[in-house]
């Protein structure tokens, strides 16, 4: 396929390289050769080995862990292509890392996300996609057009294919995420429950209370990222304690720090679902009870539909 003016190249860094192929695959494109290595002492170099001059280039890239590694790698494939002459430059970042950090949650404190966007746009980027930002409002961090993405259509078609939804609850294990839970909710026709969670520190929680009677239903939490597991396996003790019948969990960033996958797979958790939006690792992989969903068809639609002027909020009307 061609874009509207110029030819489309596809470039990826090594944050989530299967995911790129498969995007290349959906768009009937070859990724464009480039070398994106490390010197020894640990300096990102890039390398754009094809003719890119005039080109609608999208660069696919997650800035997840090592996320300084995969962020340096982004801006820097960013300039070798401004430098190269390329007509237009689409930052396509599945996970956008820092995403937690939109605000200022203390004196003297930074905001991260909004110091990355500056970093994406000075490095030359036209435009961004991206999946699932963990809050709106970043899309007006950047001073570039900003497409965000819903993962819902492909979890949606999930959940049809799996379950029963006459006897379905969606759950927001939080109340922060009662809008992403209740959109999500509308699509399947399926009631509402929220779970009252205190924080005493980062990285813990404490499930305090269920509001809505589970009781007898399939219950399934829906969140945009999943990073230590805790919350999850919290909410799902208290889902069960309240008389569900079973929970699963829709999280579209599978983080799964540390012991995460560990903490999944030991928990009461009947089945943890996620996309591809971050390179799943072999103990994901191995995990019984984590499952991987692609958004490559996603992404690609979305690529395809940028590249010829088309609508992309259409795709989720």
């Amino acid at each position: 396929m061609s874009a509207k003016n110029g030819s489309i190249k596809l470039v990826a860094g090594n944050s989530n390289p299967a995911l790129a192929q498969q995007i290349a695959s959906v768009l009937g494109l070859s990724l464009t050769k480039a070398s994106v290595r490390r010197f020894a002492d640990g300096e990102v170099f890039v390398e754009i080995q094809e003719n890119v001059r005039g080109a609608d280039v999208f660069i696919i890239q997650s800035t997840s862990a090592p996320a300084n590694d995969h962020l340096m790698e982004l801006l820097i494939i960013t300039d070798a292509l401004r430098r190269a002459s390329a007509r237009r430059i689409t930052a396509v970042v599945p996970y956008f890392g820092y995403a937690r950090q939109d605000r200022k949650v203390g004196s003297r404190s930074p905001i991260s996300a909004k110091l990355v966007a500056n970093l994406i746009t000075n490095a030359g980027a036209d435009r961004v996609l991206t999946l699932d930002l963990h809050a709106g409002q970043i899309q007006g961090f950047f001073d570039i057009p900003t497409d965000n993405l819903y993962a819902s259509p492909v979890m949606v078609r999930d959940i049809r294919e799996q379950f029963d939804l006459t006897n379905l609850m969606v759950v927001s294990p939080d109340v922060g995420g009662v809008v992403r839970a209740r959109g999500l909710a509308k699509r399947i026709n399926a009631p509402l429950a929220i779970i009252d969670k205190r924080r005493e520190r980062a990285g813990e929680s404490e499930v305090m209370n269920v509001i809505g009677d589970v009781a007898g239903f399939t219950c399934i939490l829906i969140d945009d990222i999943v990073d230590s597991g805790g919350t999850l396996v919290n909410a799902a003790d208290a889902l069960l304690a309240n008389g569900a019948k079973e929970v699963y969990a829709y999280i579209t960033h599978g983080v799964l720090s540390g012991g995460a996958t560990a903490r999944i797979t030991g928990s009461r958790l009947k089945e943890l679902v996620i996309t591809d939006s971050i390179q799943a690792t072999e103990a994901i992989t191995a995990a019984k009870n984590i499952r991987v969903l692609s958004i490559a068809t996603l992404i690609g639609e979305a690529i395809a539909r940028t590249a010829s002027e088309e609508s992309v909020s259409s795709l989720f009307d």
